[in-house]
């Protein structure tokens, strides 16, 4: 697929993938893509990445029900990461967060800013 052929994968063939949710602009999540995480969702519409700890490849929700709708793929400006625009339903941290990124910087300190959901 010529697609695949402008990403410029590491040395592990992994891609990183952005998640933003595309109606808040909020970043959800980051994980890594493999050319099969990246053929699978642009087949199915739906964000797949590669898990580096379990080894092998997962759609995004496949356990949970917390799936990424994939509206827009850009890749950026030097090819080396992917920025995914999504429909996000339920959480997208496993820690039952909206998003991953909940941790912020204050005074030197990790403050944690968005409690899981209920």
């Amino acid at each position: 697929m010529s697609l695949l052929n402008k990403i410029k994968f590491n040395n592990d063939g992994l891609v990183p993938a952005i998640a933003q949710d595309a109606v808040t602009g909020r970043v959800l999540m980051m994980a890594w893509m493999n050319e099969e995480a990246v053929e699978q969702t642009l087949a199915t519409g739906f964000a797949h990445y590669y898990s580096r700890s379990r080894q092998k490849q997962w759609q995004k929700g496949e356990s949970s029900g917390h799936v990424q709708k994939v509206l827009e793929i850009y890749l950026d400006c030097d090819g080396d990461t992917l920025l995914l625009k999504i429909e996000q339903v339920g959480p997208a941290c496993h820690t039952n967060r909206e998003s991953c990124f909940y941790k912020q910087e204050q005074h030197g300190q990790w403050v944690t800013i968005e409690e899981p959901m209920t």
